[in-house]
């Protein structure tokens, strides 16, 4: 009897322990660093996701992410173009404060690390696959390479499914990642698909995915609405839907492994769709994105719509917090951008943090074809339903001159419409829209007006608004000291473009030497000046 009741004493005991146990591996667990996944689509525009309420564009992982996780509405990039708007995410800053980076093919500064250096340098195993920070030129001090957004993991193929489609299996190139990283280590992997950025295999979204052109619900007011132009459309919907498949099979790879509680995951593009008056452009198609985050252990609540204006210099700040690492301890430049983390930590839907009421936008040079390499130079605010614009140059073409192809916008079958059209003389209202000439200033309601059609910006009615804007955006630059606002803003002129073989186009066009600029067709240049 005696040592029956040792033995159950000691099975009571033994118990506790290892209630003990499992409750402080649970709380382990629980405070573990999470796992960073973050994908990127090269080119798409807000809202053309299945979650925003787009019925042309199917995407599930990005709506599963939205559904268990946030869908923002109001999430914007600094800088509508590829390689600026990649820097203002690796490094927290705005593009005005990332000197060379700031332009588009650019020589990357070396003394700006990206969070994705900084959680290596802690602890963190890091990769990307595909497109990374680019275009442009990355060394440290001493020439090195840097892999500003992770080590390339490229190796396993598949076959695309339309030409213009990379052959890169993202997916399976994540699955490699994992398999090669430490199991103890926290990790961060970055998802570049290079979809849904030109080129298309025209026809591919009717041929190859049943779609039709009356499913789409509207053609932008500032082009055309004819078949050419919607079929253009829908092969633009097929390669998101392409990005997607990829995080649909990355998310399930994370649930197969038990990892995807403890992953924050961020699902965005870089800019707008590389359509005219869109991608390079400062307008609201042009910065305002699709974005959605899930992170199980991080965000308590999910399934919410979030109001609050939020930018992608915001990304590294959260990155860095959720890793539990101060900007000074990653060894990065001041942070200008603000942790997602009061979002995170709400129940709330709709408008989370009022102090979050908007954003500023801006550019300078991106594709060149102008004199002297000049770029375009613009500062924006969106706030509260309005952007207001203001165009430093005016008297430039905002696209690119029109007898070097209008460079900074990429060679489509909705370009090509659009371009003829002026040409024999019809509906030359889209050119202007897309090509022409702006004022010094533009201030659109764009939550009327989302297409930003009507220029409010000298109306009398609207002054008090415009005067207001754009006080906010001076007093802002100014603290941010951007060269632009501080009466050095030629200092962007002279940035030289990274890539030898367009360096100076203008220039060497109009001498008439054949250089090629792969990203726009020969029917993109006019027979002659438009001046």
């Amino acid at each position: 009897m005696k040592n029956r009741l040792i033995a159950v004493l000691w099975l009571f005991l033994f118990g506790m322990l290892c209630t003990d146990v499992v409750r402080a591996d649970s709380e382990a667990s629980a405070k573990k660093r999470p796992n960073i996944l973050f994908c990127i689509a090269d080119d798409a525009s807000f809202p053309h996701m299945g979650a925003y309420g787009c019925s042309w564009v199917k995407t599930p992982g990005f709506d599963r992410v939205a559904r268990e996780g946030l869908l923002f509405n109001n999430a914007y990039t600094p800088n509508a173009k590829c390689a600026p708007s990649r820097a203002c995410i690796l490094t927290g800053r705005n593009s005005w404060q990332l000197k060379e980076a700031g332009n588009h093919m650019a020589f990357f500064p070396p003394e700006f690390k990206t969070y994705v250096e900084s959680l290596a340098d802690n602890g963190y195993a890091v990769g990307k696959t595909a497109k990374g920070w680019a275009p442009g030129v990355a060394v440290d001090a001493n020439g090195k390479r840097r892999d500003l957004a992770g080590p390339a993991f490229n190796q396993k193929k598949t076959r695309p499914p339309a030409s213009g489609i990379s052959p890169i299996d993202y997916a399976a190139n994540f699955e490699l990642f994992l398999k090669q990283s430490a199991v103890e280590k926290p990790w961060c992997f970055w998802y570049g698909g290079f979809e849904p950025h030109r080129g298309y295999e025209y026809g591919a979204g009717i041929k190859k995915a049943g779609k039709k052109i009356t499913d789409i619900d509207r053609v932008p007011a500032y082009w055309p609405d004819n078949e050419t132009i919607r079929t253009d459309m829908l092969d633009y919907a097929y390669e998101i839907e392409y990005f997607d498949q990829h995080l649909v099979r990355m998310l399930n790879l994370l649930e197969q492994r038990g990892e995807l509680d403890n992953t924050l995951v961020v699902v965005t593009a870089d800019n707008g769709m590389p359509f005219p008056r869109v991608k390079g452009q400062e307008y609201e198609r042009s910065n305002h994105l699709p974005l959605a985050i899930m992170w199980k252990q991080g965000i308590p609540t999910g399934n919410r719509v979030i109001e609050d204006y939020v930018s992608f210099i915001d990304f590294a700040p959260t990155f860095l917090e959720a890793a539990g690492l101060t900007t000074e301890a990653a060894g990065m430049q001041p942070i200008t951008g603000r942790s997602l983390s009061d979002i995170f930590q709400s129940e709330k839907s709709g408008m989370v943090n009022p102090e979050r009421d908007h954003v500023l936008i801006g550019k300078e040079r991106h594709d060149i074809g102008r004199p002297h390499d000049q770029g375009y130079p613009i500062r924006g605010i969106v706030k509260q339903g309005m952007l207001y614009l203001k165009n430093d140059e005016p008297g430039r073409w905002p696209a690119g001159n029109p007898e070097t192809g209008y460079l900074n916008c990429d060679g489509s079958p909705t370009k090509s419409v659009i371009l003829q059209l002026r040409r024999d003389g019809k509906q030359a209202d889209f050119w202007e829209w897309a090509f022409g000439r702006r004022p010094a200033e533009e201030l659109y309601a764009i939550s009327e007006d989302p297409e930003c059609m009507r220029n409010l910006a000298a109306l009398p009615a609207h002054q008090g608004v415009k005067n207001s804007l754009k006080k906010q955006l001076q007093d802002e630059l100014t603290a941010q000291k951007d060269p632009r606002v501080l009466g050095n803003g030629s200092i962007f002129e002279k940035y030289e473009y990274s890539d030898p073989r367009t360096r100076h186009f203008y220039e060497r066009f109009m001498q008439g030497e054949k250089i090629k600029a792969g990203w726009v067709n020969e029917t993109d240049f006019e027979s002659q000046a438009l001046d």
